[in-house]
């Protein structure tokens, strides 16, 4: 079983929910990465999205925007990311991490190159924002042979012909991404979360996981009713931008605090 799917099973029988942030590696600087990653996991993050900087981030709102533009300014790089993950299995080999990026990074690199690095550096994950089910089965197929899940991002406009396809790709877990729009904008409906996530696990045998725009404990809570994971981008980044590379950790790990306590008291032990 993979750290996923196990991570996720474990959660199950204690009738938790996964909390899932996601921080761009290479901000505020390359060595901040892996201390920011323990933090994570101290403040109680079940699995960690490292978001690979990208220099046109099409998906990202202001807050990652200005996050890449950070990461870049130092010449953050895939081949590097993939590096962070690997010093972080140093001394965790049990949290699950997630490669989230774009795709003309793995392109350029190739899929096989791409996938037994990730592979090598303990990477369980891969989800690339401008592929869609459709036009990525070669990197599937890739990512499976080297054991890597490969996760898929749907949105409220997702037809339930899109909703199948990822169903028949789609491993680890899906993200819901619950705004129409870009991270960090907007409020989030529950009603209509809860409607869609009905309606993807209809089609998807994986875990749903739901983001963008979950900004604080309540919201977490409330969503986390209604899914199986949470997944907190752009509240980190804020916090990691407010702080730096001197309290970007310690201010991160106090919102981790806030978050798993509030979705575990909405929830039965």
């Amino acid at each position: 079983m993979s750290r996923i799917a196990s991570t996720f099973a474990h959660l199950a029988q204690a009738g938790r929910k996964a909390l899932i942030p996601f921080f761009t590696a290479g901000d505020p600087d390359p060595a901040s990465a892996v201390p920011m990653m323990h933090a994570l996991v101290r403040g109680g993050a079940d699995i960690l999205e490292l978001g690979v900087p990208f220099s046109d981030p099409m998906a990202d709102g202001p807050v990652i925007q200005r996050s890449s533009e950070r990461a870049l300014v130092h010449g953050t790089s895939l081949t590097q990311v993939i590096g962070m993950a690997r010093d972080f299995r140093k001394t965790d080999n049990t949290t699950p991490v997630v490669l989230m990026g774009y795709a003309n990074p793995i392109e350029r690199m190739g899929y096989e190159t791409f996938a037994t690095a990730a592979q090598q550096a303990g990477i369980d994950g891969v989800l690339v924002v401008d592929y869609p089910p459709e036009e990525c089965e070669d990197l599937v197929a890739c990512l499976r042979a080297h054991q890597i899940d490969a996760i898929f991002l749907l949105s409220p406009t997702s037809t339930d012909a899109r909703v199948q396809a990822v169903g028949r790709l789609a491993s680890g877990y899906v993200y819901y991404v619950s705004l129409r729009g870009v991270t960090g904008a907007g409020h989030i409906d529950t009603n209509e979360v809860a409607t869609q996530v009905a309606r993807i696990r209809h089609h998807v045998s994986v875990p749903v996981g739901v983001g963008f725009g979950i900004r604080d404990g309540a919201t977490a809570r409330a969503i986390s009713a209604v899914a199986d994971a949470i997944v907190v981008g752009s509240r980190v980044v804020l916090e990691i931008e407010a702080g730096g590379a001197v309290d970007g950790a310690a201010r991160i790990e106090v919102v981790m605090q806030e978050f798993r306590s509030a979705m575990d008291s909405g929830t039965a032990h």
